[in-house]
């Protein structure tokens, strides 16, 4: 066996063998602060939090979200009793999963959007397909003033659609073969 072949044979077993491993890149502590920024710079942003009405996207998009709720309700008491807060499915909006079998979410949304400033949330913005499906089905509750969309991992450089959070926990590069997972039992986020 030549030298360029056992080369060869070397560099795709070290492949093979680290393909797997996790790389974190939020641990409990982190997630914990970034989630208070992301809550902070929501409220920061706005005159009137009466006007506000937060959704997260089914399903991943609710952890984060019920995740902001709970800090703007135990730091800023008077701001949470007036933002609205849902979850929004958008399960049948989505362009890409047609041709499979998909269990629907609840959308949750029992008052109007009608001239509000909406913030969508969800955990991962990757290619921006959520995002416009969750537009599409938003559209469906009314009109609202202004969209605005949370993202706590934005995963910059590998759009299909010209989509840009406006509140972001953490931006990272990555590549099309890797994952990001943000794992809710453990309090944190990985790329693997």
């Amino acid at each position: 066996m030549t030298c360029s072949k056992v080369f060869i044979i070397l560099c795709n077993t070290f492949i093979v063998q680290n393909q797997h491993r996790l790389r974190t890149i939020l641990t409990k502590e982190q997630l914990d602060i970034t989630i208070k920024r992301l809550a902070h710079q929501i409220l920061e942003n706005v005159e009137d939090a009466g006007n506000i009405v937060l959704i997260g996207i089914q399903p991943r998009g609710v952890f984060v979200s019920d995740r902001i709720m709970n800090d703007i309700r135990n730091k800023f008491p008077d701001a949470f009793k007036k933002v609205k807060y849902g979850k929004l499915d958008i399960t049948f909006y989505r362009d890409d999963v047609r041709g499979e079998l998909h269990t629907a979410n609840k959308t949750d949304i029992s008052f109007s959007i009608e001239g509000k400033n909406v913030i969508l949330v969800d955990d991962v913005l990757y290619k921006g397909r959520t995002v416009r499906a969750a537009l599409d089905a938003l559209l469906d509750f009314g009109r609202p003033n202004k969209v605005e969309l949370c993202v706590l991992i934005d995963r910059r450089f590998s759009r299909e659609l010209p989509i840009q959070p406006d509140y972001c926990g953490k931006a990272i590069d990555s590549i099309m073969s890797q994952k990001v997972k943000v794992e809710w039992d453990k309090d944190e986020v990985v790329l693997y």
